[in-house]
């Protein structure tokens, strides 16, 4: 039976808007094939969703864990694959969140 693997968690209610990205994007580089990044927002995280999608295809898969309307809990976990991207290609968000990445 294989271990389970450790899973990250962001509560981005507490994070300054400008940081979110940058913190999650940060996160997400830094996690190997099977390990889960668990985020706790106060929307819907689509647009971020949107943004895994277009710039790091086939690299991400999530599911919701909770649904709103107070809370939105979301899982990302990195898939298995041939080629992992350097922690370096998710350090910003190419984004207008406001950051300064």
């Amino acid at each position: 039976m294989s271990e389970a693997q450790p899973v990250t968690n962001i509560d981005v209610r507490v994070i300054p808007p400008h940081e979110r990205h940058p913190q999650i994007f940060g996160a997400l580089g830094a996690l190997t094939a099977g390990q889960s990044l668990q985020i706790t927002s106060d929307h819907d995280p689509r647009p971020l969703l949107y943004q895994l999608a277009t710039n790091f295809p086939g690299e991400f898969g999530w599911e919701y864990l909770e649904q709103g309307p107070e809370v939105w809990r979301l899982d990302i976990n990195r898939m298995a694959g041939e080629s992992e991207s350097s922690d370096e290609e998710h350090s910003g968000c190419d984004c207008c969140c406001g950051s300064n990445h």
